[in-house]
């Protein structure tokens, strides 16, 4: 059965869609059988994987609102065993559409039902807020990646996201937890990020893996592919197979 993970931070700017999905490529391309579902209404995920919004008919609105199952609005991507549920621009409207549905909180989980047996990684790109589309995917996680960028206002708003994965926990999916924390953006020449990186592992689990500021990681989603594809031996690449080693293995101990 896959495992499920939301990759959240109400912040913009930390590296969300960039580790949703380069990790989901690492993972396929090390034979996972992986899925990434974009939440965010801006559609990057789909964008970063070839397939902007604007090229699209359907996508997982259409299954929040009960429209296609999950499975009928999948599309492949470049990436062998890496398939993706877009976003398209009808997303935008979905929380006005969801927040009506005595079952607001758990359409995605339930779309998912059907899907988990057939994928080892579910990988669940999240909106920069802790709406209902955040809390549809925490609601079908199984744990939570929360990636942080290494500047100063790094730790702002963190503990309104663990909150609301307390909340979630508590009222929606028991199972849930906290991964643990990504630092992302990481550049070793600034003291600052030094700094920050040694003030988030004092309060929070992190990963062993950290990745670098990286100019590769910023210019592949321009190409629609994965930083992976687009320059394997770039920094940003090498990080993120390293954290997709690091959550295979820990899945495995």
């Amino acid at each position: 059965m896959a495992k499920v993970i939301a990759v959240a931070n109400q912040k913009g700017g930390v590296g969300k869609t960039t580790t949703t999905v380069n990790l989901a490529a690492g993972l396929a391309i090390a034979e996972q059988r992986t899925l990434v579902i974009d939440m965010d209404p801006q559609g990057n995920a789909g964008s970063g994987l070839g397939h902007p919004k604007r090229t699209l008919t359907r996508g997982v609105y259409d299954a929040l609102i009960g429209r296609h199952p999950l499975a009928e609005v999948i599309v492949q991507t470049d990436v062998a065993q890496l398939g993706l549920v877009p976003a398209t621009e009808d997303l935008a409207g979905a929380e006005v559409e969801l927040v009506e549905l005595s079952d607001r909180a758990t359409r995605l989980r339930q779309g998912l039902e059907t899907l988990r047996d057939d994928y080892d990684f579910v990988l669940l790109d999240c909106p920069p807020s802790l709406g209902l589309l955040t809390v549809n995917a925490l609601a079908a996680a199984d744990i939570v990646l929360v990636p942080l960028q290494c500047e100063y206002y790094a730790l702002e708003g963190l503990s309104s996201l663990l909150g609301t994965v307390e909340r979630v926990r508590a009222s929606l999916n028991p199972r849930l937890s906290i991964g643990g924390v990504l630092l992302t953006m990481f550049d070793p020449r600034n003291n600052l990020a030094h700094q920050v990186a040694e003030e988030v592992k004092r309060h929070f689990h992190t990963f062993t893996t950290v990745i670098p500021r990286n100019v590769r990681l910023s210019e592949a989603p321009g190409f629609g592919r994965p930083a992976i594809l687009y320059d394997v031996a770039s920094k940003g690449s090498q990080g993120y197979l390293s954290l997709a080693r690091e959550i295979l293995e820990s899945r495995a101990a």
